[in-house]
């Protein structure tokens, strides 16, 4: 599909042809593209002016504080007016999720639990189907309304069932772009499989640090434990983008870690094609990933994989800089040639 570059906020330099936001031609390498991850009430075509879509969109604030659901109509127009603050961009949005945001409302039949780092409810695909229904409905509607380029992801799936489950339903509701969000280990773990099942996946490195840890939010812990430099939290990411890589099937990345532009570097080595954040966040790392090529990516990601959390910060930094100083000589010797950012390619 694709993709045309937005333009570079005011103050940057142009992106050199190499770097892992243009890649070489015939490198074989997928520009990474740079999202919001915004809640769709807070949804500002300002916002979206600094990134290349959006690939999060939270629709909580919807169903939060109501006696009983919004009506399908109701979503259709609400969506309508959040496609239409994104216009030629892609957006993906993130379906109900009962265990964010609050008290969820329930229809008969349908009563929406609440999870903690010991209880999984069985995700959206088990959860409120009829609502989940209308929502995918009222999410397709308002594309074919606005033209809108959207797709679509549960939350909380572990198998690739489920996947595949979620992927059929979406579908029959006439979404043309279907996946999911990577939380749990079990989906990192079975991501080979997984990832056969759906067009695209997200990993909440939060969530994921999370559950891999065995860490529940309200529960006093270690602080060095939810460090997203921990070797075993990279290695569930690295097995996911290894499963979209020999797949080509887009992996995404969103949660805190993405908002660090020394992480970000080893994300993109590790196999982000997209990385999504709050609109404050996307200067920097594209500052940061300008400056490096896929090749650097991975050697760097190398390294965070090889070293401990307390180390492998350090490490990364000092071979960032290494490389980056390489590429600014070899600019230099080049008379300074840039090449302007033009259409980038993505799956």
């Amino acid at each position: 599909m694709a993709h045309i570059a937005s333009p570079l906020p005011a103050g940057h330099a142009p992106t050199p042809t190499g770097s892992v936001l243009e890649p070489a031609p015939d490198a074989g390498d997928t520009a990474v593209r740079l999202l919001l991850d915004v809640s769709g009430e807070a949804l500002e075509s300002t916002a979206v002016d600094e990134g290349d879509g959006v690939g999060l969109l939270r629709t909580e604030f919807l169903f939060r504080d109501r006696a009983e659901p919004p009506t399908r109509d109701e979503q259709t127009a609400a969506y309508a007016g959040m496609f239409a603050a994104v216009p030629g961009r892609p957006l993906t949005v993130r379906v109900l999720n009962p265990g964010a945001g609050g008290p969820v409302p329930a229809r008969p039949r349908h009563r929406a639990g609440t999870r903690s780092a010991g209880h999984r409810d069985g995700g959206t695909v088990h959860l409120c189907r009829e609502l989940l229904v209308d929502q995918l409905a009222a999410i397709a509607a308002a594309a074919r309304e606005t033209g809108a380029d959207v797709g679509v992801m549960a939350p909380m799936v572990s198998t690739p069932g489920e996947a595949g489950e979620f992927a059929d339903l979406a579908r029959a509701q006439g979404v043309t772009r279907a996946g999911v969000m990577i939380q749990v280990p079990a989906a990192a773990l079975l991501a080979d499989r997984l990832l056969y099942e759906v067009d695209f996946v997200t990993v909440c490195a939060t969530d994921l640090a999370r559950y891999t840890m065995a860490v529940d939010r309200a529960a006093d812990f270690p602080p060095g434990l939810l460090d997203p430099w921990q070797p075993a939290l990279l290695s569930l990411i690295g097995a996911v983008g290894l499963a979209g890589r020999s797949l080509h099937v887009p992996v995404g990345v969103c949660g805190d870690a993405v908002t660090d532009p020394l992480l970000a570097l080893v994300l993109v080595g590790l196999g982000a094609t997209g990385l999504s954040m709050a609109a404050p966040a996307l200067p920097a790392v594209r500052d940061a990933l300008s400056r490096h090529t896929p090749g650097e990516c991975r050697r760097l990601a190398g390294l965070a994989l090889g070293a401990g959390s307390a180390r492998a910060r350090q490490a990364v930094r000092a071979a960032a800089r290494t490389a980056a100083a390489g590429a600014r000589s070899r600019g230099s010797t080049a008379g300074g040639r840039t090449v302007t950012g033009g259409p980038r390619h993505a799956r």
